[in-house]
């Protein structure tokens, strides 16, 4: 099945056309149907599948449809996201597909002033695309009225639970009216997403779910082992033996990058971070010279990269193992976006290995094993650039290490 087949907008069909959009991914096939004919759904999916479009592509559709008339005023659709780069990405989509229809799309988030957002929002939108704590100020103060919503998106709705905001999603349901079409989209999902999602919906799911692999066939994954405090010279050597990818690197905490960052400025490599104490206009332009190419190489935490679509990124190095086995799927799928081919490593310290078994519980198999002989192994701490004595950043590293595996034994 092709776009064209859809009964869907001219407009909406020609911008996907000039996208490069010419047949739906599978999870798109699967929902936008349903989305369209005004069906509850439950979608869950790899990521980099096309979740974004999925709901974008029907949800612009139906309010462009019913803006013929001219009763139809105020916001109509809220989607909301865990964080703020996400919510950009995805108002991003909706402009692009929303092109020269008659849905107007605006987000907002916190971190900046709202006195724009507001005179934006007085100006009159149809799609509301937004973070819980600004959309709640924004509601608080009368800017935002929520009484004529007829959709609701919750995406990454797993990661929107991690981060505590059950209570916001509940909270803002009793602002919506009752007689709502309710979409939830994520690339992992628990018992307690479902029970969130049944309980906020009086009609039945349509349930996708995404294959037993959680991790999308064109990612090859593999892991090495590597002492705690070596890990910061096998970094890089891989970036100084692959030095026109773009690398993405995840660590556990904003302490942890900020420490990497240092590493690889002492040894010369450019790198940059993005984590949840940059201001939001930093971590934009770090995003933006990353999507671009101009940046190479990019040191972030989960919170701050998730869901986000970075085209083109080459490698994914898991420096440090996530602390919760979902979030090695959303780390994974930032590379091989689509069609496109990608590469994950993980370096998995001896503290690590419990970490490195549970995540291979989930994905329900082993990964590959790159082994490093002790020769390889030596070269490679004997060829660093970082020959200062960093004797107290080693035992910092050791420390934090040695509390965090305490800490995962409670």
């Amino acid at each position: 099945m092709r776009f064209d087949d859809y009964h869907i907008a001219p407009e909406i069909k020609k911008n996907l056309q000039e996208l490069g959009f010419k047949r739906p991914t599978d999870i798109q096939f699967k929902s936008i149907t349903p989305i369209l004919k005004g069906e509850d759904v439950l979608a869950i999916a790899q990521t980099g599948t096309g979740k974004t479009a999925a709901f974008a592509i029907p949800v612009i559709h139906l309010l462009h449809d019913r803006k013929k008339s001219a009763r139809h005023a105020g916001i109509k659709c809220v989607v909301m996201v865990p964080t703020r780069e996400l919510a950009l990405q995805i108002t991003g989509v909706f402009h692009q597909i929303g092109q020269h229809t008659r849905v107007k799309t605006f987000c907002v988030f916190g971190g900046v002033e709202q006195g724009p957002q507001i005179a934006r929002l007085e100006q009159g939108i149809d799609i509301l695309v937004t973070t819980p704590g600004r959309m709640f100020d924004l509601v608080s103060q009368g800017h935002i009225k929520l009484e004529k919503v007829e959709i609701l998106v919750l995406d990454e709705a797993d990661q929107m639970l991690a981060l505590g905001f059950i209570k916001d999603i509940r909270d803002l349901i009793k602002f919506l009216p009752k007689q709502r079409q309710t979409l939830f989209f994520s690339a992992t999902i628990n018992e307690t997403i479902k029970k969130l999602a049944y309980s906020l919906v009086n009609k039945a799911f349509r349930i996708q779910l995404s294959p037993k692999d959680p991790v999308a066939k064109n990612i090859e994954h593999a892991v090495t082992f590597i002492e705690m405090d070596d890990k910061r010279f096998f970094l890089e050597r891989f970036i100084n033996e692959h030095p026109d990818s773009k690398i993405l690197v995840f660590v556990r905490t904003k302490v942890r990058a900020e420490r990497v960052l240092k590493a690889m400025e002492r040894v010369g490599i450019e790198t940059q971070t993005i984590h949840g104490d940059k201001e939001q206009q930093d971590r934009q332009e770090v995003l933006g010279r990353f999507r671009e190419g101009t940046l190479k190489v990019l040191v972030a935490t989960d919170v701050s990269a998730r869901g986000i679509d970075i085209p083109n990124v080459d490698y994914v190095i898991n420096y440090d193992l996530p602390d919760v086995a979902e979030n090695y799927v959303h780390r994974v799928g930032r590379t091989g976006r689509g069609t496109n081919k990608g590469q994950a490593f993980s370096f998995c310290s001896p503290e690590e290995k419990p970490m490195l078994a549970e995540i291979e519980t989930y994905l329900t198999k082993r990964i590959v094993v790159m082994e490093i002989d002790k020769n390889e192994y030596a070269e490679t701490l004997r060829l660093t650039e970082d020959v200062t004595d960093k004797w107290k950043d080693v035992m910092s590293e050791i420390q934090e290490a040695e509390k965090w595996r305490k800490g995962k034994k409670k």
